[in-house]
């Protein structure tokens, strides 16, 4: 192949962030650089990609149509990297996994028995997160993969596969809390009342409005709302694992819902043949790729 990886690299990344310097800031490397990749790229097609004119670069015709080629080719050649770790077996001292709280890791934890026969010298650590923390600990190298509540897209450089298993989510309230009192609860019941919400240490784009309060974590969302303090959405397993009884589903118009989860890790950083083999069996039963947003 002609094209440098480096230079199909920033082009991609130039097209995703709007930007040579974001795209450079993002690679590590020098916005000139940059610029020089994407220009040899432009003289190895005999088109050019970006338009310059406006303060920052947009693509081309020629440059929306290329764009989806180059992302094809750059999937291929991942794909082909995880098929040489895994026939190789390159296996990893220590696999970093990062779990939601809503995703239950097999509740005989067979999968677990299975990993520690089969690599018993490989240390496993398992971190807790949530939703955009578990994006950044997978991009910043401190998780090989990540479990979290599906997003409807993924930064550029984290692949994802959708798992078949979906996740039960209800609304909760503590049994002596006002709430849990009602037949039947409304939205305007809700709104009356104190909620207790999920916000990761990234932030959130759509935060509840009124009277809140928020943890980082699901366990600690679920210890609020048993101490009454308001209600709130868990998962039902969740719920059954560690309530202790003290929690009361509340009965709302268009709940409980169910929610899919992915399975995330870094294009750049791929695990080893011991993170791949734990990726397989995740998705033994079928799992379909996402694209990065």
């Amino acid at each position: 192949m002609k094209y440098s990886p480096e230079a199909l690299e920033a082009f991609l990344e130039a097209a995703a962030l709007g930007s040579f310097s974001a795209a450079a800031r993002k690679l590590g490397k020098t916005q000139s650089t940059v610029s020089t990749a994407i220009a040899n790229l432009e003289i190895d097609l005999g088109v050019t990609l970006f338009d310059r004119k406006a303060r920052y670069p947009t693509l081309t015709e020629a440059g929306q149509k290329i764009l989806s080629y180059v992302q094809e080719i750059q999937a291929a050649s991942r794909r082909l990297e995880e098929l040489t770790i895994r026939l190789a077996d390159n296996i990893e001292p220590r696999l970093t996994m990062v779990l939601s709280d809503t995703y239950q890791l097999n509740p005989d934890h067979r999968l677990m028995h299975e990993f520690s026969t089969r690599y018993p010298d490989v240390e496993l650590e398992c971190l807790d997160a949530e939703g955009g923390d578990v994006i950044g600990l997978v991009q910043r190298g401190r998780a090989h993969l990540g479990l979290l509540v599906s997003l409807p897209s993924y930064p550029s450089d984290i692949a994802a596969r959708r798992l078949n298993e979906k996740v039960e989510m209800t609304l909760y309230a503590g049994r002596k809390h006002p709430l849990s009192q009602l037949h039947e609860v409304t939205q305007a019941d809700l709104a009356k009342e104190r909620q207790i919400y999920l916000n990761t240490y990234v932030g959130m784009k759509n935060r509840p409005k009124g009277r809140v309060w928020s943890a980082s974590d699901y366990l600690m969302v679920l210890e609020m709302a048993e101490e009454g303090f308001g209600w709130a959405e868990l998962p039902k397993s969740l719920v059954k694992q560690y309530g202790r009884g003290r929690l009361k589903e509340l009965k709302v118009n268009g709940w409980p819902r169910r929610i899919f989860t992915d399975v995330v890790w870094s294009k750049n950083t791929a695990p080893g043949a011991a993170g791949f083999w734990f990726l397989d069996q995740l998705l033994a039963d079928g799992g379909k790729e996402k694209r990065a947003g």
